[in-house]
């Protein structure tokens, strides 16, 4: 998310300098802003304005007016309700929305429907600015005003009124609480007494309505016009609402994945030059969250994604790194990534690092705007295009992304999620990956098998490697046998720790340098470094047979055998 005033940010957008040029900067004095306000507004009305500058015990009546007066003293209330959340009065915008005194939102959005351009437009202004708080999010967007606030949003896109740009920004405030996602792609309104209509079928819907203002937009649209801003703005709402593969699966059967194609097909800006939000930098966004999902997936591919964006991975910064996963998820061959798969391969390695130690990149990403189940996911898949391309002869092309940091790492999600699923394990990981993130890692460690089990020149024995062999073996399986493992991370696991148990006659350089970065970590995090450790004791026997019905045996008890 962006703000208007700071461009750098990547949160909210705050709702810009009012019609006429009035600003809200804080510059202003709130007596020099009433003065103004007043030279404007209507001397008399059923409930007279004050002169002074509005307070929140004003509110109820500011409603009223809102409610029952028409045309400039309903547009002059309004006016004071956006004044009171204003970029000056940031600390208001909770208690309007949350405190239980009020309802703001309706109001607000009846608002929306007016004919009158200057009503509509200060609603747009002072909705944009209470969808910001995070608090807020959730009343505006699941609450009972929801439905109201959301339709009325989507009926000044879809009638294309010069606010259609205010009502996206304000949507995508909203989408930023990823609980809301779901149900907000899900708004298909139908007349009162009708019955559901699924929002592919419903003309009104969201998903329609985003669908025909990207399509009715110019190929190369004016910068700066209010079309090119709502399509801008529209490109930024669909990537936070594409983070859902249930959203995915509606994207994918409209035409917006072909459009967002459309968009990075049709710029004659270098992606060097692709500023945060733009439009160019919104629709990659919204191709690589597609990408990722195998029912949104083929729609990108039909629509040429893979040749618009394969020159972009050249590039060195965020836009290359969106570029080489979103090429990694469409299933680019190996060849199509530059150096030979050497810059892929540390961008997304170093972006899992930083996701786990909870940090950004200056300059590229902050924390947060990245899943760890979309960087393994990237990193499997290249693994896969890697491994997919070797011959017969010569070093794996996966030697690349085995390296001993990249394996540990793959190591440390699949280890955190069994010691996180044991509850009888003390010491666990403060990093908790999801289930997924831990099947793309056992299922990237089973691609680079070929590079992390080369044997060292010349071939030499080593107790190193066959601990390594026998401890991370011995953890896949333990990852295979959880009851919430896949069947593709459990066939992928128990496939590796089949081959990385049978390699453990030779020393295998990789895997013993990635098995002590593994440990080191291990021992940082204070969790238990037997674990792995085979638990086979074996079984006492004497002339009369086994022994094992003894309580003393295989126990840490002392005890004599006769």
């Amino acid at each position: 998310m962006v703000s208007f005033r700071k461009k750098k940010s990547s949160k909210n957008v705050e709702a810009p300098p009012t019609k006429g040029g009035e600003s809200t900067s804080s510059s202003t004095t709130p007596l020099e802003k009433a003065a103004a306000d007043d030279a404007r507004e209507p001397e008399t009305t059923k409930a007279p304005i004050p002169s002074r500058p509005p307070q929140m015990e004003d509110i109820p009546d500011l409603l009223e007016t809102m409610t029952t007066e028409k045309g400039e003293k309903s547009a002059a209330a309004t006016k004071r309700i956006y004044e009171l959340c204003d970029v000056g009065h940031k600390q208001n915008r909770v208690p309007m929305v949350c405190s239980g005194k009020y309802d703001v939102l309706t109001p607000l959005a009846q608002c929306l429907t007016q004919e009158s351009g200057d009503g509509r437009h200060l609603a747009c202004l002072a909705l944009n600015n209470l969808s910001i708080p995070t608090e807020n999010k959730r009343v505006m967007a699941l609450g009972p005003s929801s439905s109201a606030v959301i339709g009325g949003l989507c009926k000044v896109i879809a009638e294309d009124k010069q606010e259609s740009y205010l009502c996206c920004i304000c949507l995508m405030n909203l989408s930023f609480l990823e609980a809301s996602i779901t149900t907000m792609l899900q708004h298909s309104p139908v007349p009162d007494g009708s019955d559901p209509m699924p929002p592919l079928h419903n003309s009104e819907s969201l998903i329609r309505i985003l669908e025909k203002l990207l399509k009715n937009a110019p190929a190369v649209p004016k910068s700066g016009s209010g079309k090119s801003e709502g399509v801008r703005w529209a490109c930024g709402l669909i990537k936070n609402l594409a983070k859902s593969e249930e959203n995915a699966s509606l994207f994918g059967k409209t035409d917006i994945p072909k459009c967002v194609v459309g968009n990075i097909r049709n710029t004659t800006a270098p992606p060097s030059r692709w500023t945060s939000n733009s439009l160019e930098d919104f629709s990659l966004f919204v191709i690589l969250n597609l990408a990722q999902w195998p029912v949104s997936r083929q729609a990108l591919i039909d629509a040429g994604a893979i040749d618009e964006i394969k020159p972009i991975m050249a590039e060195g910064d965020l836009q290359g790194l969106k570029a080489t996963m979103a090429c990694a998820f469409l299933g680019a061959p190996w060849s199509d990534f530059p150096d030979g798969g050497s810059n892929a391969a540390k961008s997304i390695s170093e972006l899992m690092t930083n996701i786990i130690e909870k940090k950004g990149k200056d300059g590229q990403y902050a924390y947060g705007v990245f899943k760890l189940y979309t960087a393994t996911k990237a990193y499997r898949d290249l693994c896969c295009a890697a491994n997919s391309a070797d011959g017969n002869e010569g070093d794996s092309n996966t030697k690349v992304l085995a390296v001993p940091s990249a394996v540990a790492l793959c190591l440390q999600v699949v280890s955190d999620l069994v010691l996180a699923a044991d509850d009888e394990i003390n010491g666990g990981s403060k990093y908790v990956p999801d289930v997924k993130s831990a099947e793309y890692s056992a299922s990237a460690v089973s691609y680079m098998l070929p590079a992390i089990l080369q044997a060292g020149d010349p071939p030499r024995k080593s107790i190193q490697s066959e601990k390594a062999c026998g401890e991370i073996a011995t953890m896949l399986t333990q990852y295979a046998n959880l009851a919430g493992t896949s069947s593709a991370g459990k066939e992928s696991a128990l496939r590796a720790a089949e081959e990385i148990k049978a390699g453990s006659g030779s020393a295998r350089p990789i895997l013993e340098i990635s098995h002590e970065s593994w440990t080191q970590y291990r021992k940082r995090e204070g969790q238990p470094l037997d674990q792995f450790l085979s638990q086979e004791k074996g079984i006492e026997v004497d002339e009369s047979g086994p022994l094992d019905f003894l309580p003393c045996v295989n126990s840490e008890s002392q005890c004599t055998i006769m």
